[in-house]
């Protein structure tokens, strides 16, 4: 059977209670709707927030809190099709959660492989991630990723930053994670006007690229290294390589 959701993690979980309690059996999950359906039994699966809440609820009883991080990682990784393998994830660790370790299980295999590169991808946005100061002195962010990081760079610069203000915004998806001194939370943006900076952010952009021209060694100029290093893909609001 084909299952159509809507992508949100509670449209996920929502699905998980239909294919438990309904016992369906299924061959594929999408997240849109073919152009063409030949011979495929089709299901929809509308979004719940109350079965979506059981299944939390029972996720919660029965995983270790690795293995509920290991969940959310995944359903993090909203470009990939994840779906069928996280699924089966669930179905083994409801029925035996020791045997969520066995690789040899190539859906589980595929799990583990995903979060690796979901935590590398957050790794090397901490350090890629350039703050430009506003008006009102908040820091604001721009950051175009594979997948959506941004509760894990919300809650690091959470920390990083103290009592200063600021804004992470996905702008592949439309999010931004706000922080000052009334709330803490990611929000879903329609529409963004564009920022209006300090008259002091210029002077900031010039010395990042000041430092990173000093820190070079122009004999030593490699680009095909440094583009190892620093990709393409994590250069465009990175302020040293703005021209």
């Amino acid at each position: 059977m084909l299952l159509l959701y809507d992508g949100s993690f509670e449209g996920f979980l929502s699905l998980v209670y239909e294919v438990y309690y309904e016992k369906l059996e299924v061959a594929e999950i999408i997240k849109k709707m073919p152009e063409a359906l030949l011979f495929e039994r089709f299901h929809e699966v509308f979004t719940d927030i109350i079965k979506a809440r059981k299944v939390l609820e029972a996720i919660t009883k029965h995983f270790t809190k690795e293995q509920q991080h290991t969940i959310f990682h995944i359903i993090l990784c909203d470009t990939r099709d994840y779906e069928m393998a996280l699924l089966e994830y669930l179905r083994i660790g409801f029925k035996n959660k020791k045997e969520l370790r066995n690789i040899n299980n190539a859906n589980l295999f595929y799990i583990q492989n995903l979060e690796k590169e979901l935590l590398c991808l957050v790794h090397k946005m901490y350090g890629f991630t350039r703050f430009e100061e506003l008006e009102d002195g908040t820091l604001y962010a721009k950051i175009e990723t594979k997948f959506n990081i941004v509760p894990f760079l919300g809650e690091h610069f959470c920390k990083r930053l103290g009592n200063i203000p600021f804004i992470i915004h996905d702008v592949k998806r439309a999010l931004a994670f706000v922080k000052n001194d009334t709330l803490r939370e990611i929000r879903s943006i329609a529409s963004f006007d564009a920022p209006t900076f300090s008259s002091e952010e210029e002077n900031f952009k010039a010395l990042w690229k000041s430092f990173f021209k000093a820190a070079a060694v122009e004999s030593r100029y490699n680009p095909k290294l440094q583009q190892s290093w620093v990709p393409l893909l994590y250069r465009t609001y990175m302020s040293e390589f703005q021209v």
